[in-house]
């Protein structure tokens, strides 16, 4: 892609965190309308005509196919939604993994494979937001989650990309959000890691690496892990 101007675009998790920044963005970039997707749409900001509050669960089949019926027009989707619940993976109790993976990868394929017939026919994007963590895996569970997204994000650029989509990997670090309240690490400002995914999708990108630390990490994917993890 080469702009946003004029694009439909569809963001879930879009009623807190960087969900609000990337609705604020898109309005601001010039595109003719953004489906605002959380699952209490009632906290979307409507005010701006284009922006369209849609309530979407991405862990749910009816719900995701419910959205595809209300948004036929969709040519950029921005896989945004996320949870973490930070379990052991040796812990016998699996909730908190299958969880993480029922939102962080699931959610997303669905919703790519839903909507990817009317993404190609409009030559558009699909951003799906990981995490460096899917390279450092001191995150737990939330890691293995967001790993298996980033070898989803390739494996879907290799079908999507023949037939003129571009699908963008977003990694980052702690950003100041909710998700990030628990820790007082130093963190990035969600606005402006959404304006870097923007542009990135404006640049034709297949990643954005969207702070310091993530850069350095995934520039040291060839060590062994221990020898790339903190601490």
């Amino acid at each position: 892609m080469t702009t946003l101007l004029n694009q439909t675009v569809l963001v879930t998790g879009a009623n807190r965190g960087m969900g609000r920044h990337y609705v604020t963005q898109l309005l601001d970039r010039g595109v003719a309308k953004v489906y605002a997707a959380a699952r209490d749409a009632g906290q979307i900001d409507t005010t701006d005509p284009r922006v369209v509050a849609l309530t979407l669960d991405v862990t749910d089949a009816q719900s995701v196919a419910a959205a595809a019926e209300a948004a036929p027009d969709v040519s950029v989707l921005i896989n945004n939604a996320g949870i973490v619940r930070g379990a052991s993976v040796l812990g016998r109790d699996t909730s908190g993994l299958r969880d993480e993976l029922e939102t962080n990868l699931f959610g997303p394929l669905a919703m790519a494979s839903t909507f990817a017939d009317q993404i190609v026919a409009k030559r558009g994007a699909i951003v799906n937001v990981a995490s460096v963590l899917a390279w450092l895996p001191v995150g737990a569970s939330y890691g293995v989650s967001k790993a298996a997204m980033w070898s989803a994000t390739d494996s879907m650029r290799l079908e999507l990309a023949p037939r003129g989509v571009q699908v963008v990997g977003a990694y980052v670090g702690l950003v100041d959000t909710d998700m990030a309240s628990f820790s007082d690490s130093p963190k990035s400002d969600p606005a402006d890691v959404v304006r870097q995914i923007l542009d990135g999708i404006e640049a034709g990108a297949a990643e954005v690496l969207a702070d310091e630390m993530t850069r350095h990490v995934r520039a040291e994917l060839n060590k062994p892990i221990l020898e790339r993890t903190p601490g």
